[in-house]
């Protein structure tokens, strides 16, 4: 397959510096690529190196100022958001595959089943009853559906997922290898020495245009709702405690954990490891920083690190002390010293 740069600025609305007949075969990354490829440096690090990259087109941002002998037989290509339109011409070289509609015979479907049109069913999913699933809904290899689950429009379950009874899943929602969906929370009674388990009858509500890691746990409610918004996407191995309550367009990074009945807000960033204590409120547009400990609410707009969190500059301010307590703890046992040796001088003189 080959685009000329003329059509890749139809596609992306771009402004371009250079020949416009000159044909493209490919997309690949910076320093990857090849002279009939194309790329993007949308940071500084990749805009000062632009004359390392061998791509025949680079897209920049629209604001960036280059000098000649930088992009000396290369075509520059002007972008509001490089990156975003770099995918997009990712996109038309490496389309979905066009499977047609159909449902594979050795899928095990329950009854009072409602399947829209354009579905796929592959290989080994098995379907409960009273499942209601959308169009153009794909459900890939090994997946299972519980009783009572309803599946929006244009969903993509790739293989291996479980989806436990009631729960609700959105349009446009994308669920990874190898999550699970509505399994029962950390839920249990002390009665003497045993451990009584609590049975859950809540389930899990995901939105629309959420996509959902590989691997990620989410409980369902213990008697009511988790839910899940609109625009939520969570990395790999992130877990959902039971009755958590995630706003609409909020990250969890990687090993992300979330303690039941918490409630997160819209547009939060959870980092990396961090886990949340259960029964709390983070605020909108919150910032969580990499293996921070939340264990109260947090007010909105704020950005918080550490364990405990605390107001992210002053856990900055802690931790540059940290490497320097061994010897200020020196310091302070010679005070110690000096002190008592002068106070031992002054009783002598009196």
């Amino acid at each position: 397959m080959k685009l000329s740069i003329k059509e890749v600025a139809k596609i992306i609305q771009a402004e371009v510096s250079g020949d416009l007949s000159c044909c493209i075969e490919g997309v690949s990354s910076f320093h990857d690529a090849t002279p009939a490829q194309i790329t993007f440096a949308s940071d500084q690090r990749f805009l000062n190196q632009l004359s390392l990259t061998k791509a025949a087109a680079i897209i920049v941002p629209d604001s960036f100022l280059y000098r000649e002998e930088d992009i000396k037989n290369k075509i520059i290509i002007k972008s509001k958001n490089p990156k975003i339109d770099f995918f997009k011409i990712v996109n038309v070289f490496h389309s979905q595959d066009n499977i047609k509609p159909r449902i594979d015979n050795s899928a095990c479907i329950g009854g009072d089943i409602n399947i829209g049109i354009d579905a796929i069913i592959e290989s080994n999913v098995f379907i409960g009853n009273q499942v209601t699933i959308g169009n153009h809904v794909r459900l890939m290899p090994g997946v299972y559906v519980g009783n009572g689950v309803s599946i929006g429009d244009h969903t993509i379950i790739k293989p291996n997922v479980t989806i436990m009874d009631k729960t609700q899943i959105g349009r446009n929602v994308i669920i990874h290898s190898g999550t699970v969906v509505g399994s029962d929370g950390f839920g249990f009674a002390q009665d003497q020495n045993r451990h009584e388990k609590l049975i859950h009858i809540g389930y899990v509500v995901i939105g629309d245009d959420t996509e959902i890691g590989a691997c990620n746990t989410i409980d369902r409610g213990t008697l009511g709702i988790t839910r899940i918004g609109c625009g939520v996407k969570t990395d790999n191995q992130v877990h959902i405690a039971h009755n958590v309550e995630i706003g609409d367009n909020t990250l969890l990074v990687a090993q992300v954990g979330i303690a039941g009945s918490t409630c997160i807000g819209k547009n939060v960033i959870i980092a990396g490891k961090s886990g949340i204590t259960g029964h709390i409120t983070i605020g909108d547009n919150t910032i969580v920083g990499p293996f921070t400990g939340v264990f109260s609410d947090v007010p909105q707009n704020q950005v918080v690190s550490g364990i405990p969190h605390l107001p992210h500059m002053k856990w900055k301010r802690m931790v540059s002390i940290l490497s320097k307590l061994p010897e200020m703890r020196k310091k302070i046992f010679s005070f110690e010293k000096r002190l008592k040796d002068i106070e031992l001088q002054n009783k002598r003189l009196e």
